[in-house]
Formats: structure tokens, sequence, C-alpha cells
């Protein structure tokens, strides 16, 4: 009897932990679809607070922070992104000494790199080629990381075309990881990351000017999330613009 409701007391225990990081996702998923980053950064400080995180959790946390430090670069806070990026490599550095999943982590310091760069343009040379190593390592360990060819592809997007990159081969391994992450349609379910990839995606076509191919892929986020306020109200309204012109 007494081993019985042990049994129990561990089931309750798994479900709730089940439970909290479903919370997380769906969290961060409407924060995002929503515009509010004080409520993605709000569930970043939540789970640092927690002690002894399993590896699944830690990286889940790295990827919450990842998405932040992104939005942070993106509209020059930089301050704020430096304090999170720190705290991601620390994490990142935590499970590369426990051997936890490596292509993934290698994947987040290729991208983690790339964030040093964002943050000061004249480590371009060194931090670049550090991106593109472990960028590299992550696709050679498992090349059905679809989170490393996005990484990849950002190199080879935004790499001048004389040192080797191409903005349509970058454009080919966004393309690779959103195939990559539809082979599991469960997966799509509130995921920030699919979303995020379909608008580097239209972005990408916006900035060569295939402004049709944007326009299909906008049209597609918005029939999975319609109220995706960042592609109803900016992106596409701006793309129509352009067309019209």
């Amino acid at each position: 009897m007494e081993r019985k409701k042990h049994q129990i007391v561990f089931l309750l225990l798994i479900l709730i932990a089940i439970k909290l990081n479903a919370s997380y996702r769906t969290e961060v998923y409407y924060a995002y679809v929503n515009n509010r980053m004080e409520k993605w950064k709000g569930v970043i400080d939540r789970m640092n607070l927690i002690e002894n995180k399993s590896d699944e959790l830690l990286l889940e946390l790295v990827n919450y922070q990842y998405g932040y430090i992104g939005y942070c670069i993106g509209f020059d806070k930089k301050s704020e992104a430096k304090r999170y990026l720190d705290l991601a490599e620390q994490n990142i550095e935590i499970l590369e000494r426990n051997k936890y999943d490596l292509s993934v982590t290698n994947a987040y310091k290729c991208a983690f790199y790339g964030f040093r760069i964002g943050l000061n343009k004249l480590s371009a040379p060194i931090n670049g080629l550090k991106s593109l190593e472990h960028g590299r390592t992550a696709l050679e360990i498992d090349k059905d990381n679809y989170f490393a060819w996005i990484q990849y592809g950002n190199i080879q997007f935004y790499m001048p075309a004389a040192f080797g990159g191409s903005k349509q081969e970058g454009i080919e391994y966004f393309i690779k990881a959103k195939e990559l992450l539809e082979k599991d349609p469960d997966d799509l379910v509130e995921n920030w990351n699919y979303l995020s990839l379909m608008v580097l995606i239209g972005q990408s076509y916006t900035y060569i000017d295939e402004y049709n191919s944007a326009l299909a892929i906008y049209e597609d986020i918005l029939r999975l999330e319609p109220d995706f306020l960042y592609v109803k109200n900016e992106l596409y309204p701006d793309l129509l613009k352009k067309m019209n012109e």
C-alpha cells in the first residue's frame, strides 16, 4: 500500500512538471503573438529562479533567452541583451559539460557568437569564424537539427558575398529548417520558434525583392495565427504597400 502511494505521488509530480513546462511554452507563444515582451521576460526570470533545473528545462530556458536577446538587439537595448546573453551562455556551458544534445548546444553557441557581432560589429572577424565553426559542428552531429539550419542560414544570408555568403542559399537553409519542423505537426502547436522562422523567411524574401514569395509566407502565418500582431499590423501591410508602389 505504501509503495502504491509513493507511485501516485511520483506520477503527480511528473504531471505537475509537464503542466508547468506547457505553461511556459504557452506564455512565451502568446507574448510573442501579442508583442508583449515584458511577459516573455517575466517567464525567463521566473524560470531562472528554479533551482536544480533538469537539462531539458535548462535548454527550454536557453531557447526563451535566445528569443529575448534577439528582440533586445533588434530594438537597440544592448545592455539588456548583453545581460541575458551572459546568462544564456552560462547555461549553455552547463549543458555542454553535461554533454546534453551537443548538436543543439553547438547551434546555440553559433547563434550567441552572432549576437556578439550584433552587440559589437568590430568583433565580426573573430566571432564570425567562431559562429561558423559551431554551426558546421552542429550540422555534422545532426543533419536534422532544424535550429542549426536556421543559424547556418543566418550566416549565409548576412555574410558578404565576397566571403562566400549567399542570400538565396541562406533562404534555402531556412526552408530546410521549416521542412524539418513540419515533420512533427504536434510540435508546431504554440511554438514561437515556428512563427519566428516563417517571419524570417518572409522578411528574407522581401529583402531580395521576391514579394510574391514573401506574400505567400505572410498569408500562411495569418492563416495559422490570425492575431499575430507583428505580421498583421506591420509586415503584411508594409509588403502590400511595396507591391502597389
